[in-house]
């Protein structure tokens, strides 16, 4: 079982903008004012280019799909939330919160991967839950350790308990769940997605423990990682807030490890962390102000792994 893929699916976007029915509990979100949507949606693609070529760079295969103009879907950019890809074959569709959200489950995206020689073999679809307010946002929600069989939780009203248990039954992973919270004014709120305290690589974890408030949440979590063997690599509040949360690890030519993070990210590490991230792996960063500040994500949100099989 790998942990890590060589192959990333990307949505190129053409409307990006800040999107108003996520920002309700999406707190990384700002409003640009200065900049018209066209600018916006001009730098984000700027931004989206760079970043698909320095992935291609080191031998990443990226599958850049265009997003259509039709129906209006502000974040398709952001498609690990709607969809994940497993090696059995299976794809899994997911619930999301925002209503113009559900717009960006694409049936062609799994004509195209199918055209590159990709087996689907089965596809799991939770998307129904929509109907009943119950949402959980696909691997921005679930962080999966394949190969120990753990999913990693954050709950908030993008990933609900129940959900996240039924999902660990049908796939056979074992739920790790916690809150996780950010100060918004005076307020601790919880974080929308546990894609943004954490991210789990190989052969360590980068997490926020103190955005963990239940001290026995926080010890259950270090104990699973410990027990697999992760070095657990602890990020402020503030590093959050610069997305070094954000990251994933990847494999590039001759799989040779990379971790991908936004050059914000990057910029917040300290030079210890660093020298940890780096025992275990190369660091690959690509500015990303734009996307991250109107659509309140970052560098892994952008990546869809696929681990399917090959024809």
């Amino acid at each position: 079982m790998q942990q890590i893929t060589n192959t990333i699916l990307m949505i190129r976007p053409v409307n990006f903008r800040m999107n108003e029915q996520t920002a309700v509990n999406n707190y990384y979100q700002k409003v640009l004012d200065n900049l018209l949507p066209a600018t916006v949606q001009a730098k984000a693609l700027q931004e989206f280019d760079a970043f698909v070529d320095k992935l291609r760079a080191v031998g990443v295969n990226v599958i850049v799909i265009e997003d259509t103009v039709e129906p209006d879907t502000p974040d398709s950019i952001f498609p690990n939330n709607w969809i994940s890809f497993h090696k059995n074959g299976t794809v899994v569709l997911y619930p999301m919160f925002a209503e113009n959200r559900r717009h960006e489950r694409r049936a062609d995206v799994l004509d195209i991967l199918e055209e590159k020689g990709f087996v689907i073999e089965n596809i799991v679809d939770y998307s129904s839950a929509e109907e009943e307010e119950v949402f959980l946002e696909g691997t921005g929600s679930l962080l999966l350790d394949r190969v120990n069989r753990k999913a990693y939780c954050a709950l908030s009203p993008r990933a609900e308990e129940d959900l996240v248990i039924e999902f660990c039954e049908d796939f056979e992973y074992t739920p790790v769940l916690f809150t996780s919270y950010q100060t918004v004014g005076k307020e601790r709120k919880a974080i929308y997605h546990t894609n943004v305290m954490m991210c789990l690589a190989e052969d360590f974890a980068v997490v926020c423990l103190n955005s963990i408030d239940d001290k026995k949440e926080r010890k259950q979590l270090i104990k699973e990682l410990k027990e697999d063997g992760k070095e657990i690599i602890a990020i402020t509040e503030d590093q959050v807030n610069n997305f070094a949360g954000n990251m994933l690890q990847i494999m590039g030519t001759n799989e040779e490890r990379f971790i991908v993070m936004s050059a914000s990210a990057d910029k917040s590490l300290t030079p210890t962390q660093r020298t940890i991230i780096e025992r275990h792996c190369k660091i690959l960063s690509s500015s990303l102000d734009t996307i991250e500040a109107c659509g309140g994500g970052s560098a892994r949100c952008m990546m869809a792994e696929v681990f399917l099989p090959k024809a």
